[in-house]
C-alpha cells in the first residue's frame, strides 16, 4: 500500500511543529515529559522580572517563571513558577527576588526550608522577599550624600555673602596693603637669609676653628673629669675633716686662753703694757728728735755727760 504525497506531507509539518515545540522548551530550560511543580509568590513590585527567568538554589536553577499577572483585586504581583519535582523543601523556604546585574535583569532564588517533613507541593506560597539591588543601594549611600552635599553648599553660600558684606572697599584696601606687607617682608627675609649665608661662607674658616677648639676644649674637659673620677674623694673628705677637727681644737685653746696667743686674746694686762711700752717707745722717738745731742756727741777733747732732762712741755 502506498502512503499518498498528502499523508507525507502532513506527517512531515507535525514532525516539524513537535520539534520547534521541543527546540523552543528545551532553550527555555524545559522539557515536555519532564515532571514539575507549579508554586507561587507574592511581591508588592518585581520590575526587572520577565517570564522565562530562572529559578535557582544555590545558584542551580531548578526552574523558571512561567507566568507573572495581578492578583485578583490587588496591585500586588502574583508569580508563578515551576520548578523540578524532586525537591523537597517546605513552603516556609523564602522565594528570594535579587537582582542578577547592572543589565542582566531579575531572578528568584529560593532559600530552602527542611524543618518540616512535608515537601512543597503544587499550589503551595513561598515566602516573598525582595533583596535590594545595586543601584538601590547607591541610591540609599547617595541620597545622605545629596543632602550633605546641598547643606553644604548652602553653608557655603551663606559664606561667601557674608565675606562679600564684611569685605567692603576699605577693608579690600587693608587686606590689599596687608598682602603687599607680607610680600616686603618675604623678600626682607630672603635677603636676610642671604646675607646670613654670605656671611657664613665668608667666615668658614673661623667657624670651622672655632668648632676645632671647641672639639679640643670638650676632649681637656673629658680629660679633668677623669683625673677627677680617678681622685680618692673619700680620702680627701676624710682629711679636710680632720684638718677642721684640730682647727676647731686650736679656736677652743684660743678661746679658753691657752699658750701665748690665748693669753694675748684674754689677758689684759699683756694688752695694757704692750699699750704703756708703745707710749714710752714714741715719747722716746719724740724727745730723740727733739733732742738729739742728748744722745749723740762727739768730742776730741772729752766732754762730761749731760744731765738728762724730762720734757715738761709735753703731756
Amino acid at each position: 500500500m502506498k502512503i499518498s504525497r498528502e499523508i507525507k506531507t502532513a506527517f512531515i509539518v507535525l514532525s516539524g511543529v513537535l520539534a520547534f515545540i521541543w527546540g523552543f522548551d528545551f532553550l527555555k530550560g524545559s522539557t515536555l515529559f519532564s515532571q514539575e511543580k507549579t508554586v507561587y509568590a507574592v511581591y508588592d513590585e518585581i520590575e526587572g522580572l520577565v517570564n522565562g527567568a530562572k529559578v535557582s538554589i544555590n545558584g542551580l536553577t531548578v526552574g523558571k517563571i512561567t507566568q507573572i499577572d495581578f492578583l485578583p483585586n490587588t496591585t500586588k504581583i502574583l508569580v508563578t513558577m515551576n520548578i523540578r519535582d524532586n525537591l523537597t523543601f517546605t513552603k516556609k523556604s523564602t522565594a528570594l527576588l535579587y537582582e542578577t546585574g547592572l543589565i542582566g535583569g531579575k531572578a528568584i532564588s529560593i532559600l530552602p526550608d527542611f524543618s518540616e517533613s512535608n515537601p512543597i507541593q503544587t499550589g503551595d506560597t513561598l515566602i516573598a522577599k525582595t533583596k535590594p539591588g545595586l543601584t538601590e543601594l547607591v541610591n540609599q549611600q547617595i541620597a545622605p550624600l545629596q543632602q550633605k552635599i546641598t547643606s553644604t553648599l548652602t553653608s557655603v553660600d551663606s559664606l561667601f555673602s557674608g565675606v562679600s558684606n564684611v569685605l567692603n572697599k576699605d577693608s579690600q584696601n587693608n587686606l590689599k596693603a596687608t598682602l603687599d606687607n607680607l610680600t616686603e617682608t618675604a623678600k626682607n627675609a630672603n635677603k636676610a637669609s642671604l646675607a646670613i649665608a654670605k656671611l657664613l661662607q665668608q667666615n668658614n674658616q673661623s667657624i670651622q676653628k672655632s668648632f676645632v677648639n671647641i672639639e679640643k676644649t670638650s676632649a681637656n674637659l673629658s680629660q679633668i673629669t677623669d683625673s677627677i673620677r680617678q681622685v680618692d674623694l673619700k680620702k680627701t673628705i676624710a682629711s679636710y675633716e680632720a684638718i677642721a677637727i684640730q682647727l676647731n681644737h686650736l679656736l677652743e685653746e684660743l678661746d679658753q686662753g691657752h699658750g701665748t696667743a690665748g693669753r694675748l686674746l684674754k689677758n689684759d694686762s699683756l694688752y695694757t703694757n704692750l699699750n704703756y711700752t708703745i707710749e714710752e717707745l714714741g715719747l722716746l722717738i719724740n724727745d730723740l728728735k727733739e733732742n738729739p745731742k742728748r744722745y749723740v756727741h762727739f768730742s776730741l777733747f772729752g766732754k762730761k755727760n749731760q744731765v738728762y732732762k724730762t720734757n715738761t712741755n709735753k703731756q
